[in-house]
């Protein structure tokens, strides 16, 4: 990969039926940092997510990913991508490490360690109850398990922290951290807390009625606040995009 973008999407748009929910949908996430996606319900975040991951195909523009065009080498990128999107489905009779063991079969990975994976998440006393009787929160720490067990280059989170207590949410961000810092993942977040968001990003970028209207450094919004706040900074641009409107 040539590039230092680990993804770079250039004028991606998504029309369903005759309706268009991303339009001109250029966005930048830099190899080794964490890049949180912000967005009011409905202004396209999922939608984007989809098309990074070839669950939707993009209507317009290109979207390229570690480099190469997700429409056209999906099965060489996605090898190298963890992804949350919405509400995570598994096995329901199946373990916590049976689910795993699933995944790494599909993924054709071999030799990785399912305990350790699950201690990093905190569901390491769950190893052999059913899924089926998992809290919100165990699932999510499954998901997110699922997600960085077969050591992607990339992960893609979308609203990852939903259903966690507050301990839960701590742990998770220190993983995120952790990840890449130790691991050299890459990570795509969206999150509706943005004190989560403004706790591990590197960068913000900011989407509004399907367009990313900001992409920014998060010690240029601290510079450009009274307090040092994302949320002040994000509700700024929300004004001002309907303002625009």
């Amino acid at each position: 990969m040539d590039s230092k973008w680990i993804i770079e999407t250039n004028g991606l748009g998504k029309v369903f039926d005759e309706v268009e929910v991303i339009k001109d949908c250029s966005m930048h996430v830099k190899q080794g940092t964490i890049y949180g996606f912000l967005g009011m319900n409905g202004a396209g975040k999922t939608t984007v997510f989809k098309m990074l991951t070839s669950l939707l195909t993009p209507t317009s523009g290109t979207a390229k990913v570690m480099g190469i065009d997700i429409t056209s080498r999906s099965n060489e990128v996605l090898r190298n991508i963890g992804s949350i999107i919405e509400t995570p489905i598994f096995h329901e009779h199946l373990s916590a490490a049976e689910n795993l063991r699933v995944h790494l079969a599909y993924m054709n990975k071999e030799n990785v360690d399912i305990d350790k994976t699950l201690e990093m998440v905190g569901l390491s006393s769950m190893n052999t109850k059913p899924v089926s009787t998992f809290s919100l929160g165990m699932r999510q720490r499954l998901g997110i398990a699922r997600a960085i067990i077969h050591q992607p280059k990339l992960l893609i989170l979308d609203e990852p922290l939903n259903g966690l207590d507050p301990m839960g949410i701590r742990e998770m961000r220190d993983l995120f951290l952790s990840l890449v810092k130790n691991k050299g993942m890459t990570i795509l977040i969206s999150s509706h807390i943005l004190t989560d968001i403004e706790q591990i990003a590197d960068t913000i970028g900011i989407i509004a009625n399907g367009r990313i209207i900001d992409e920014v450094s998060m010690a240029q919004i601290k510079s450009k606040t009274s307090n040092d706040s994302l949320e002040e900074y994000f509700f700024q641009k929300m004004k001002e995009e309907l303002e625009y409107a």
